[in-house]
């Protein structure tokens, strides 16, 4: 406990009355005040729960599981709508390499022609 009192209260009384001092509760936002809430990392799909095989990667993401980075994609499978997108780490993609090659590349060059 800090007590930060006026000059002039102490030149009124030389001591600091204790029955003003109150009990201080620190909560966890006011230890760590730029500390994000952390949201529930989403499911990794299994490799019995692909819909088909895939058709294309979409997006990629770095979320954070385990105290580390990890690399995700949204994969879309052939001959399934859009509601059926799954994010998978990178090892789960079935032929993952091929559709990665070609997910950078196409990434690539549409950064080259903005």
């Amino acid at each position: 406990m800090e007590v930060k009192p006026t000059e002039e209260f102490f030149r009124k009384r030389p001591v600091f009355p204790v029955s003003l001092v109150k009990p201080y509760f620190q909560t966890e936002e006011g230890k760590f005040p730029s500390r994000k809430k952390m949201l529930t990392p989403p499911e990794i799909v299994e490799v019995e729960d692909y819909p088909g095989p895939v058709s294309k990667i979409i997006r990629a993401r770095k979320i954070r599981l385990n105290g580390k980075d990890q690399r995700q994609y949204l994969v879309r499978f052939k001959n399934q709508r859009a509601d059926k997108d799954k994010w998978l780490a990178e090892d789960a993609i079935p032929d993952g390499s091929l559709h990665l090659r070609i997910f950078r590349a196409s990434r690539r060059t549409e950064h080259s022609d903005q």
